[in-house]
């Protein structure tokens, strides 16, 4: 078959194996106590800007994940949830003093599975960008929070207030083949690339549809993986290895063959990715940015299994 250019670079980066991380893609506690005071490593907190604001790994600067102010996603059309233009978040990243020479741990909640989601899609957009050291603390500042003195205060330092990095520069070198539109994902369906649905089984037979989507449904020969089977009790500690090859097995998803992941919006779907691509080194596993709501926006054709 003959691919578009988007495809035919997209299935050249597939065959490539395209890049690897420098960094650990999860740090625990213990390594982010260790580094902080490593003048190369910033700590970016994902949080609400109260609870940043209330306490916070020292040193660490925030961004809004999410929200109105969201500095990573965007609407266009009747399609949210899409990555904003990579000269938005460099900019974005400068101004809270984030560099390319920087490696980037990334601290979500860690309150469950779903809120892991926000530091995964911040991880797969900055390794869109062509940011290589990146990690995230497992369990979030859940985890960070944990440990607790005789009087219930947290054994870990903490910082209240914004901090102020000065301003720093931060240059995009988007890897295009990582960013898939609606046609894109059709076409390689349509040769046998199996799209991953990641979110949970009622949106998934179509039972439930989210207010980002225009139908309910999934996409057509997707096989199903809910992002809260990839963490601990559907909390904030990703599972080990061999147990996420045990539920991969049981979901039917290859960990070598090319996979689409997507959900609602491209949040939940991260998870996937992060997990297929970081955690078990799938680097055939792409993210469907625009998922469903793109899917269903631009349309194509749902899958219902379920119908009333």
């Amino acid at each position: 078959m003959t691919y578009p250019l988007s495809l035919a670079v997209t299935a050249a980066a597939l065959s490539l194996a395209s890049f690897a991380h420098a960094a650990d893609p999860l740090v625990d506690v213990a390594w982010v106590t260790e580094n902080l005071d490593s003048e190369d490593v910033v700590f970016v907190d994902l949080r609400s800007g109260g609870a940043y604001l209330d306490g916070h790994i020292p040193g660490a600067v925030h961004t809004q994940y999410g929200g109105p102010k969201d500095q990573w996603r965007m609407k266009v059309g009747q399609v949210r949830g899409l990555v904003r233009e990579p000269e938005q978040i460099a900019a974005h990243l400068g101004r809270i003093g984030v560099s390319n020479d920087d490696h980037i741990v990334l601290i979500p909640g860690g309150t469950s599975s779903s809120d892991m989601g926000a530091a995964t899609r911040v991880y797969w957009t900055l390794s869109y960008l062509g940011h290589d050291e990146l990690s995230i603390l497992d369990g979030g500042m859940a985890a960070y929070l944990k440990e607790l003195d005789d009087k219930k205060i947290p054994l870990n330092p903490l910082q209240k207030g914004k901090v102020d990095r000065g301003s720093a520069s931060f240059v995009a070198k988007p890897r295009e083949h990582m960013l898939l539109t609606a046609d894109d994902v059709e076409i390689m369906v349509a040769t046998g690339v199996v799209p991953v649905d990641n979110r949970t089984r009622d949106f998934h037979l179509g039972i439930t549809k989210s207010g980002a989507a225009k139908t309910a449904g999934t996409i057509p020969n997707s096989v199903n993986l809910p992002h809260s089977w990839l963490t601990v009790d559907a909390k904030g500690s990703f599972r080990e290895s061999d147990a996420l090859a045990a539920l991969y097995a049981a979901a039917g998803v290859s960990l070598t063959d090319p996979q689409i992941n997507f959900c609602n919006t491209g949040h939940l779907a991260s998870i996937g990715w992060f997990v297929s691509h970081e955690l078990l080194n799938n680097k055939n596993a792409l993210l469907f940015d625009g998922s469903m709501a793109e899917w269903t926006h631009t349309g194509h054709i749902t899958d219902q299994k379920v119908t009333f």
